[in-house]
């Protein structure tokens, strides 16, 4: 029987992705453990391999599609033995529910409704909503429908098995189908509900128009949607604070320099950073904390998120329980992460989660910022570049080379008392870097 090839959930949170290329076409034969097409998440690119054995007998879903749902049927694998003639006996794919959505630093996709467990219908979704069955549609058709006041039980679907799709909806609103009044749909609804934090922005063309000049048009990424989302939300609904303190680096200069004299050594200002944040939540674990509605969760390890910048933009890999960590160990990880995050091909888990999160831009010359909260996170530290400044030491006119961090809190979570006994802990260790080796 002809086997229907779905679109995995490459991640907890995943819901949707792009179809980036097949590296298997119609008529190809693969055998387990083949490569068969990549797929674009939020924050990487990954290879999606074959588990049973045939010839790709249909692709339904071509290269470059986004929105792609998960457990969505991308392609029929015929096993062997078997001809075209039994694509007409192929199964309706039973719609499997799609991942919970987990609160993750950065990269959360947004929230959707998960696919149904029940079967997915063999008929058009008006036709199911007819019956008074679920209407089925893609977690991107829903959304945009809801956007756009559109009656879902109205749209003729072009997906698989009928499934609503985004062109669906893009046509019905070209077309003015299913449109619900605005008045209607708030009389509709039972009660009022919190207003939902969104990343949208003013239509391009509208917005050239306005300012009267020629433009390129690049679009989204989905790492660059999903930022916009996640952090549009977080200064929209978590209680930003802020606290800074000027840190002392001569002596972690001079003792990073006779590190990095040693053969195979290279660490880094960052790399200090990173220690010294663990090894301050380790004595601070007030600051090492989250909200949630049922209280505050407070780790027991601090898994480090440090920023990373990429061509499709922020990625937040991890160094998981540093606080346990030297720094060498520290610096080879930081390097490999960073790396592999460049190049896209980080593993979920690598990204996914943390405690606190580290933000420098010191290499770029920056002297101060602000960085915002990755929810479900307390903190985030901003660092910025070290330079050379007056102080005042015994009473006496200095120089010395200073470093500006910013830590931004969440106040639901951490008070000002506790920020500020964390920058203290930050910045005796810092100024002190031998005390970081304890």
């Amino acid at each position: 029987m002809p086997i229907n090839i779905l679109m995995p959930a490459l991640s907890p949170t995943m819901t949707e992705g792009t179809l980036a290329r097949w590296l298997v076409k119609e008529g190809d034969t693969v055998n387990s453990g083949d490569v068969m097409a990549e797929i674009e998440t939020d924050k990487a690119t990954m290879e999606v391999e074959a588990v049973d054995e045939g010839t790709i007998a249909k692709i339904l879903i071509s290269d470059g599609t986004e929105g792609v749902a998960v457990n969505a049927v991308i392609a029929i694998l015929l096993e062997e033995g078997e001809d075209a003639s039994a694509l007409d006996k192929a199964p309706a794919p039973a719609a499997t529910p799609a991942p919970a959505a987990v609160t993750e630093p950065v990269s959360a996709s947004a929230a959707a409704p998960a696919a149904p467990s029940s079967p997915a219908p063999s008929s058009p979704a008006t036709a199911n909503a007819a019956k008074g069955d679920r209407v089925f549609a893609s977690p991107l058709a829903r959304r945009m429908a809801a956007q756009e006041n559109i009656d879902l039980a109205a749209v003729q679907g072009s997906g698989p098995h009928g499934r609503i799709v985004k062109a669906d909806i893009e046509n019905a609103q070209a077309q003015g189908t299913g449109k619900v009044p605005a008045v209607a749909k708030s009389e509709a609804a039972p009660a009022a509900k919190a207003p939902v934090a969104t990343a949208s922005g003013p239509n391009a063309r509208e917005l050239a128009d306005m300012l009267g000049m020629e433009y390129e048009l690049e679009p989204l990424s989905s790492m660059r949607k999903v930022i916009a989302s996640r952090l549009s939300e977080s200064k929209q609904t978590v209680p930003h604070f802020y606290l800074s303190v000027d840190c002392e680096l001569d002596k972690l200069l001079s003792f990073r320099k006779e590190l990095n004299a040693k053969d195979g050594v290279k660490i880094s200002v960052n790399d200090f950073v990173i220690r010294a944040v663990a090894l301050a939540l380790k004595k601070v674990p007030a600051a090492n904390a989250s909200f949630s509605s049922e209280g505050i969760l407070t780790y027991k390890h601090a898994d480090v998120s440090v920023a990373v910048a990429t061509p499709n933009g922020l990625i937040t890999p991890i160094i998981k329980a540093a606080e346990g960590k030297g720094l060498a160990t520290i610096s080879g990880e930081m390097k490999d992460l960073a790396s592999r995050a460049r190049d896209g091909k980080l593993k979920p888990e690598e990204y996914q989660g943390g405690t606190f999160s580290v933000s420098n831009l010191g290499m770029f010359g920056i002297k101060d910022f602000s960085a915002i909260i990755n929810p479900p996170q307390g903190c985030i530290l901003a660092v910025g570049a070290g330079e050379q400044r007056p102080v005042v030491k015994d009473g006496a006119l200095a120089i010395a080379t200073v470093m500006t961090c910013t830590l931004s809190v969440d106040h639901r979570v951490v008070d000002g008392a506790v920020g500020a006994e964390f920058m203290a802990a930050f910045k005796a260790l810092v100024e002190d870097p031998l005390s970081m080796l304890l």
